[in-house]
């Protein structure tokens, strides 16, 4: 039996931990929100009486890697456990098996890759005036299909660009990551059955940020959890104030409509206690709560005499002189670069900003989500590949570097290699034992990709998907490139800034809000507090949607917070930007800035 002393779990977690009934956890920011789940999860394990599994349903990847590798250091054996995002789960436990039963699945399906989806829209877009890619983001909801986009007047274009969207993908028997959910709810509406057998696979099924979950994902997991008729327990983790991708059907169920939803009794506890922030950033990012919340300081940076200002004054045009003011500040006040993180809504606006700060802080370096130098489509098996090629072999990478290593050889799988001769080990041994003298990151990544496929001998040109994914790893990969480096990154090429990617975060984060989801830094400087901004202009829950980033951004700060809204900024015709009106409605005692 798994257990843990009073040091390592407080009272409200270890009595969520514990709690036999299915739950609904509402963890408020720095609450230690991914050791609940965590322990949860290593705690059911230990306690399998059967063979049945847990399955643990997260965001992003790397959330699945880090939950994982602290379930195995806590001794705990994650053989029994299934972990991955929502559309890794639809694939692996209902397309893939049960695709056949579906006409446009069962003469084989490939998933359309980030970068070509994007170029297929920018192609289809084009004789439509005003229509961009990202205005074609949309999502089910029900029977229904809903866009993202608020401007109304786009509408028609853009249902004329999704209609030759399907078309092609119905040509080309390919399949987006939205597809994956509706397709995956035709199966488990039409065949109860697959529900039924998923309930007696899984014991439990966890679920984390589930503020950002679509009805489409609640619908699916609901008919799961409703066929075991309280067979199979669900631990379903969330902050409703951080529910910020609304646009894209996220939004916080409350407990009520998931007893609803699911059929089973489900207790609905809370985490209050911030171990992350002290009492004044918490005081300040506590206005922006939408949902109610308690939310009590208790960790050692409780009492810290934090810095949280709001600079309305400096120009667009001074900007720059001003963020590096700042952050020269907060070094000469002992913060680590890696402890810094600049924000700005839109990454437009990071771009040309990043450029002069890397010319007027050279000795520094930035790092980021938006600064990774080649393809991040955590769904293409290149860059799948390319976590192993980029990472050292070392005990602390173990854990992590075996999981990818299992992903990549079901990859291979999945494109129809014989990978009966390939353990994951093996897989490892041959990329550690790669000795390949280049400089340049892409290149190098190049030769590696050959040189172990000829060591596990596969014939590249004999598997079309692994084609597909390479030339579209590499399209977008270099496009990335050529925009770093016209924002000012130089030297982004190098190799060494390459393996930096999957390493511990090193140098001063660069970021937009919804980047930062999950991560915490002693000093958060924010620019572009502007109303059209925070909100998005296109927003249509306006007042709401500024609230919840100004909750994230402001709560991803320890010790000290500055907010810039500029002046200056040009809207063209319609002047300047004016700053939110959420923040200015904010009474608050700020510091000098």
């Amino acid at each position: 039996m798994f257990v843990w002393n009073a040091t390592e779990l407080n009272p409200e977690q270890a009595a969520a931990v514990e709690e036999p009934l299915s739950v609904l956890l509402v963890a408020c920011p720095g609450s230690g929100k991914t050791r609940a789940v965590t322990y949860k999860i290593a705690y059911e394990l230990s306690r399998r009486r059967d063979k049945r599994i847990v399955a643990a349903i997260t965001y992003t990847h790397r959330a699945a890697d880090e939950i994982q590798e602290r379930i195995e250091a806590l001794g705990v054996d994650t053989a029994a456990l299934w972990i991955g995002t929502i559309h890794s789960f639809c694939l692996e436990w209902i397309i893939k098996p049960y695709g056949i039963y579906v006409p446009e699945l069962a003469r084989g399906y490939t998933v359309l890759d980030r970068h070509d989806r994007e170029k297929m829209l920018e192609r289809l877009c084009a004789p439509h005036r005003g229509v961009t890619p990202w205005d074609c983001d949309y999502y089910f909801e029900g029977d229904e299909r809903r866009l993202g986009c608020a401007e109304t007047w786009k509408h028609d274009a853009i249902n004329q660009v999704l209609a030759a969207y399907f078309r092609e993908l119905v040509e080309t028997r390919r399949i987006d990551f939205e597809l994956i959910l509706w397709y995956s709810q035709v199966l488990i509406r039409s065949r109860p059955q697959i529900a039924t057998l998923l309930s007696q696979i899984f014991s439990h099924v966890v679920v984390d940020e589930y503020q950002d979950t679509k009805r489409i994902q609640y619908d699916l997991v609901g008919t799961i959890l409703r066929a075991g008729a309280g067979s199979t327990k669900t631990f379903i983790v969330g902050d409703p104030n951080q529910a910020i991708y609304g646009s894209l059907g996220g939004y916080a169920i409350s407990a009520a409509d998931l007893r609803a939803l699911t059929g089973i009794p489900i207790r609905e506890m809370a985490l209050r206690f911030n171990y992350r922030s002290s009492d004044r950033i918490i005081g300040h990012f506590s206005n922006f709560s939408v949902h109610d919340a308690e939310i009590e300081g208790a960790g050692k940076m409780s009492g810290y005499p934090s810095q949280v200002s709001y600079n309305q004054i400096v120009s667009q045009e001074d900007l720059s002189n001003e963020l590096v003011r700042l952050i020269q500040k907060s070094l000469a006040e002992g913060h680590a670069p890696e402890e810094i993180c600049v924000l700005a809504p839109w990454w437009i606006l990071l771009a040309s900003t990043t450029r002069k700060l890397v010319a007027l802080l050279p000795e520094q370096q930035f790092d980021g989500p938006g600064l990774v130098p080649f393809s991040n489509d955590p769904d293409n098996f290149w860059f799948k590949l390319s976590k192993i090629l980029l990472t050292e072999s070392s005990p602390q990478m173990l854990v992590r570097r075996m999981r990818w290593a299992r992903d990549v050889i079901a990859d291979l799988r999945d494109l129809g290699v014989d990978t009966s001769s390939i353990t994951q080990r093996a897989l490892l041994r041959e990329s550690n034992s790669l000795s390949i003298t280049e400089v340049d990151g892409l290149t190098y990544l190049d030769k590696a990709f050959v040189a172990l496929l000829d060591r596990l001998k596969i014939n590249l040109n004999s598997f079309p998907g692994l084609l597909e994914h390479r030339e579209a790893f590499f399209a977008s990969s270099q496009a990335r490139l050529e925009r770093l480096q016209n924002s000012g990154a130089a030297y982004i090429t190098d190799l060494s800034f390459f393996q930096k990617v999957f390493r511990e975060r090193s140098g001063i984060t660069v970021s937009t809000i919804h980047g930062v989801k999950g991560a915490e830094f002693d000093v958060v400087i924010a620019f572009g507090l502007l109303q059209g901004m925070v909100p998005h202009f296109s927003d249509a829950d306006g007042d709401v949607a500024a609230s919840k980033l100004l909750y994230v951004l402001a709560s991803r700060a320890r010790k000290n917070l500055h907010l810039i809204s500029e002046t200056g900024r040009s809207r063209g015709r319609r002047g300047d930007y004016e700053p939110t009106e959420t923040l200015l409605r904010c009474r608050f005692d700020y510091s000098q800035y």
